[in-house]
């Protein structure tokens, strides 16, 4: 699995991604990665620790790395926080009525106020 656009932190084995913790090296095609989802599952997390061939200091920094970045809120479902860190869900607005219009040129010259276009 190529590695998430959004990328947080680089260390010679693992990265922090958008994704949670993925290996560097493409060839393991995504079997040691952590969705964020998993960050706090420590058997998970024990599991590939101890897997052959895996640098512990930097996976340990990688893990620290994650974790800082996509906390586990208390009580929560895992799914809807790694929904929450990527930004698909925002919290709801604190007032439900949009606020009337606003025209901001009244007084102003018109060839002074910033244009805009629809791009096709």
């Amino acid at each position: 699995m190529a590695l998430h656009r959004d990328i947080f932190w680089v260390g010679r084995q693992w990265a922090v991604t958008g994704a949670g913790i993925q290996a560097i090296d493409q060839r393991l095609r995504g079997v040691l990665d952590i969705e964020i989802a998993r960050l706090w599952d420590d058997d998970l997390v024990q599991s590939r620790r101890a897997k052959p061939g895996v640098n512990v200091a930097d996976f340990d920094k990688a893990l620290m790395v994650a974790r800082e970045r996509f906390p586990q809120a208390p009580g929560s479902d895992p799914f809807v926080a790694q929904l929450e860190a990527l930004g698909v869900i925002e919290t709801p607005a604190v007032s439900p009525v949009v606020p009337a219009m606003r025209l901001r040129a009244e007084g102003r010259l018109a060839r002074f106020l910033p244009q805009w276009r629809i791009r096709r």
